[in-house]
């Protein structure tokens, strides 16, 4: 991977949050912790649970830079979501926490070699994934859930 598309995807990364804070710009608290459906999330769910994602991606991170084919933990999100009662969190705190994640993993992503970019970890399938892909997966997840964003905020709003 050369530096020049390390780069471009640090900052697909690191812009994740303001990605997802334009898309809850204008909600009110109430209308962020509305569901559309008792068995669907609210967008308070759906921010927790991709600040959620950043802890284990964060994890993984270090795992792949840090051992040799590591296993990478899986996570159940439904549960995550649901028994630490992520609606009931501050969109505030949220970001917060997000942001920390955020700040934290590209200071370390800036300072590795560019080759650890191409070391692999072995995901929940069996499959090794790169460090790079490892990034890639993570922006491109939080492009789904801002279609889920997009589409409570017409079931709920």
């Amino acid at each position: 991977m050369s530096q020049e598309q390390q780069t471009i995807d640090l900052q697909q990364y690191e812009g994740t949050l303001q990605l997802l804070k334009h898309a809850v710009e204008g909600l009110d608290g109430e209308q962020l912790k509305r569901k559309p459906a008792p068995d669907k999330w609210s967008v308070t769910e759906v921010l927790s649970h991709l600040t959620d994602h950043n802890i284990v991606t964060t994890f993984r991170i270090r795992q792949i830079i840090s051992e040799e084919e590591p296993k990478l933990p899986p996570f159940d999100q439904d549960p995550w979501v649901s028994r630490t009662r992520a609606n009931e969190s501050d969109i505030a705190d949220i970001f917060a926490v997000y942001q920390a994640l955020l700040t934290y993993n590209a200071l370390l992503l800036r300072r590795i070699a560019a080759d650890d970019f191409n070391r692999t970890g072995i995901n929940v399938r069996g499959k090794s994934v790169s460090l790079a892909e490892l990034l890639k997966a993570y922006v491109d997840h939080v492009h789904v859930h801002l279609g889920q964003i997009d589409r409570i905020k017409q079931a709920v709003i």
